[in-house]
């Protein structure tokens, strides 16, 4: 895998002023999370259902129903009230008989409960140090925030896909953070564990910096476990990157 060279890393240093990032994924362990979650909550309510299984279904709605706001097939809804759409739809698939609204929130609330990678914390706070850091996110404000406060993610931003009603990979996203934060593109870095986040950001002047995840889908997953373009910068973690980019 190819290493940020020591002349690259001292020109990104003196052009990027602000490094944001994707979330789920990249920055916190939304798999691992949401299985623990549902399954204390199966224990506790003594329903036998995979939850692994359920998880990875309840993913795998995601793309499909953002892709349908952008196609204009949705109206503009935030992603919590695309999860809980999801989650009603999928689960009959699984026997689960329909379950009070009071739990069905509870579980849709699992997304705010998300664990960041080992390496989240430590990665994060050293590149505060000397730039600007956020999430640029298909999650909601509301949502990304609860999420950092459970997590501890030390932003100084938060920027959510509510701020400019559109979801990532529409340049509208990528361009407005960089408008909010008064910066041309090339002086903000998106940090991402998904090249089509990475190549939709390259394509309109961001720097790139692509952070290895091998496990965010579990032990089977096979995308995404390598570059697929030459980003500007190639870390396995947060704190890898910190060094890469000189904090």
């Amino acid at each position: 895998m190819p290493s940020l060279t020591a002349e690259g890393a001292g020109t990104l240093e003196s052009t990027v002023r602000a490094v944001v990032f994707d979330t789920f994924g990249t920055v916190v362990d939304w798999r691992g999370s949401l299985i623990n979650s549902l399954r204390n909550f199966g224990v506790e309510r003594q329903m036998e259902v995979p939850w692994e299984k359920l998880v990875d279904r309840w993913r795998a709605a995601y793309q499909p129903n953002l892709n349908r706001v952008r196609r204009g097939e949705l109206e503009w809804t935030i992603l919590d009230e695309l999860h809980y759409a999801a989650l009603v739809e999928l689960l009959p698939e699984f026997g689960i008989a329909p379950l009070p609204e009071s739990d069905l929130r509870f579980l849709t609330g699992c997304w705010e409960r998300l664990s960041g990678w080992p390496d989240a914390i430590q990665g994060l706070s050293r590149l505060r140090r000397k730039y600007i850091i956020g999430p640029l996110s298909n999650g909601n404000v509301s949502l990304l925030v609860k999420i950092a406060k459970f997590a501890e993610l030390p932003w100084d931003v938060i920027f959510g896909a509510d701020l400019f009603r559109h979801y990532k990979p529409d340049p509208e996203t990528y361009l407005g953070v960089c408008s909010l934060l008064g910066l041309q593109p090339q002086q903000v870095m998106l940090g991402a564990a998904h090249n089509y986040d990475l190549a939709a950001a390259k394509e309109l002047g961001l720097q790139t910096a692509f952070i290895v995840r091998p496990m965010e889908y579990g032990p089977e997953q096979t995308t995404d476990l390598s570059e697929e373009q030459r980003w500007d910068v190639i870390a396995t973690d947060l704190v890898d990157l910190a060094a890469k980019l000189g904090t």
